[in-house]
């Protein structure tokens, strides 16, 4: 039943409450702070709405890690309906007398679309991608300087996975429609592509 708790970003309480609940450090609490700022910003210049929040913890081993959840979900008339979700996890170890660190970013992103138009029939696309990164950067006393790199990082690969999703997923998708329906009767198609051998 625990795993139905979960941490409200805002108040830092468990709902539904609950005593044993792992709540940050206060330096990581400030970091979640500040990333959910940033992120909210992100999200508005980006997906123009939809919901985020952010998640960080102290690693038992040193160094941190955390969640960036970004949720968008979109209705047309009831008659196109999407939803993308997108979720990245950090792990950042100091380094080098705190000068740098290393962070290690695994990002997967969700995707579903729904189609119910008239004339075109029912078509629903789902699909979820994930790519990883790992990259060592500068960093300041500032710990806002880790909300920075993490940013960057996530911005990078969102635009990454965006870019795969259109031509991958989307040119594919297109192709296979294109073939199954043809605006072209069958003896043109083969007069066009006789004339093209």
């Amino acid at each position: 039943k625990q795993w139905y708790q979960r941490r409200v970003r805002g108040s830092n309480e468990f709902f539904p409450p609950i005593e044993d609940g792992n709540a940050p450090s206060d330096r990581m609490r400030k970091l979640e702070e500040q990333a959910n700022d940033a992120f909210d910003v992100y999200r508005e210049q980006y997906f123009d709405g939809g919901i985020s929040s952010c998640y960080f913890w102290d690693e038992e081993h040193g160094g941190f890690s955390g969640a960036i959840l970004i949720k968008k979900t979109g209705d047309l008339k009831n008659k196109f309906r999407s939803s993308w979700d997108s979720i990245h996890v950090i792990e950042a170890h100091e380094k080098g007398a705190g000068r740098n660190a290393h962070y290690k970013l695994i990002s997967t992103v969700m995707l579903w679309l729904q189609n119910t138009r008239e004339g075109s029939g029912q078509m629903d696309l789902g699909g979820s991608l994930s790519r990883q990164v790992e990259k060592d950067l500068p960093v300041t006393a500032d710990m806002f300087s880790h909300i920075v790199n993490i940013g960057g990082m996530v911005e990078r690969m969102e635009n990454n996975i965006r870019g795969i999703l259109e031509t991958v997923y989307f040119g594919r998708t297109l192709t296979v429609l294109n073939d199954m329906r043809s605006l072209v009767d069958l003896e043109s198609k083969k007069a066009h592509d006789k004339l093209n051998q």
